[in-house]
């Protein structure tokens, strides 16, 4: 096993193609790193902190914009901006025919186009997610009062920030291996591990802690047994190949099988949720810091904000979300009528179900099966931060949810993509 790893890590170093795409990978997380040490002008860091420990709905955000939030600096909205523009974009699809066709019978042409307005719509996302967050932030008290003219300068600073690490994960994607938007993502959750292991050490208390401790890395190990197990299940459908007689030879009449996997949106489902619940904040952070708007209107988005910061109800919101999200994605992404015609184009059929609309039903029925056995996974997992916080009372053991979850799929993707760079080249 160690021999097969060094080797091929021999490999990923000496071939100049690879290496080149490992270390512009580096590269484009190291600039991120840097850009998330640069902070917003006028934040009071104490009172920052405070409000962290106080709302876990803003470490979930947090988390997801990669700690640029909790250190306010100006990439504090990450990538959200540009994934919560590609998830308007994909529930277009279902009300607008043109963009339908353009996203899935236009080819690559049209996916171009597709996702070139994807990335002109993020623009003023990131503008008004900004300008949300900056209000809500200043009616904390957490930033001292600005003047337009600043709010505007930060207002433009944080939103070409969210633009230029949304041109990093597109260039990773393109030049690197792996989805640059779910390594971006991944980089911050893994730079802020030193800080949740600094807090676990420093409230350690020997020899009091000893059995929670012990029974939280136990629990953890399992938790991450579970998730990489469910994240690689799949479901093999059995595949025969009708057999051919040509002349004297024959073909076909193999036996195969079709994989569908257990959950197959991964942890988009969940980037999505996180991407829902992230835009409303800057939305009623706005109409709550807007002078001119109706009490009414101020008294209704307070109270709603009120309700966000409320762990119970939030989480119930995000588990419901992941599970919609993940029958949406599923829904969009995977075509049985599609799958059904591919098969019987190439002479193959389902042992016992009649080529056609009786195969494309019976591959659609166990998807569905599937997704829901995958979207309660997920939701799960996505809260379980939650669960543990109020078993254990400590913030700082909370295991699972969407970093973990993130952290194992971005690792196994990454790993699986790099080894078929490998056999191809060995090949």
């Amino acid at each position: 096993m160690w021999d097969t790893f060094l080797r091929k890590l021999s490999f990923i170093f000496s071939d100049p193609q690879l290496r080149n795409r490992i270390f512009f990978i580096l590269g484009g997380l190291v600039i991120f790193t840097v850009l998330r040490a640069v902070p917003v002008p006028g934040v009071d860091t104490e009172a920052l902190q405070r409000l962290f420990d106080e709302q876990q709905f803003l470490g979930f955000i947090d988390l997801f914009t990669g700690g640029g939030l909790s250190a306010f600096s100006i990439v504090m909205l990450g990538v959200g901006p540009f994934i919560t523009s590609s998830i308007i974009m994909q529930l277009m699809t279902v009300a607008s025919p043109k963009l339908k066709s353009m996203y899935h019978e236009e080819g690559d042409v049209g996916r171009r186009k597709f996702i070139q307005i994807s990335r002109m719509l993020t623009v003023p996302i990131a503008a008004i997610q900004s300008f949300g967050f900056l209000m809500l932030l200043q009616q904390q008290g957490i930033i001292s009062g600005m003047q337009p003219p600043e709010m505007m300068v930060n207002i433009i600073i944080i939103t070409a920030a969210s633009v230029l690490l949304m041109w990093i994960g597109e260039l990773i994607s393109q030049y690197g291996i792996g989805n640059g938007v779910s390594l971006l993502i991944f980089a911050g959750i893994v730079a802020s591990l030193p800080q949740a292991v600094g807090q676990m050490v420093a409230t350690f208390n020997y020899p009091a802690d000893v059995p929670l401790y012990l029974g939280f890395f136990a629990v953890a190990l399992v938790i991450i047994a579970i998730i990489v197990v469910v994240m690689e299940a799949e479901r093999p459908v059995p595949i025969t190949y009708a057999k051919r007689v040509r002349g004297e030879s024959a073909r076909g009449g193999v036996s195969t099988y079709l994989p569908l996997r257990l959950n197959q949106g991964g942890v988009i489902p969940i980037i999505f949720a996180l991407s829902i619940l992230m835009f409303p904040q800057g939305i009623l952070g706005i109409v709550v810091g807007w002078e001119g708007a109706p009490e009414t209107l101020r008294s209704v988005s307070d109270s709603i904000l009120t309700l966000l910061e409320n762990s119970t109800f939030y989480g119930t919101l995000y588990f419901l979300l992941v599970f919609g999200f993940t029958f949406f994605y599923v829904a969009i992404t995977f075509d049985p009528h599609s799958i059904a015609q591919n098969l019987q184009k190439n002479g193959a059929f389902i042992p016992g179900v009649r080529p056609g609309e009786s195969t494309a039903e019976y591959i659609g029925n166990i998807v569905t099966r599937l997704t829901l056995i995958g979207a309660i996974f997920l939701g799960v997992v996505a809260v379980l931060p939650l669960a543990m916080e109020t078993v254990t009372g400590e913030g700082t053991m909370a295991i699972g949810g969407t970093a973990l979850l993130i952290t194992i799929a971005v690792v196994t993707d990454l790993v699986k993509k790099i080894d078929a760079q490998v056999a191809l080249r060995e090949y």
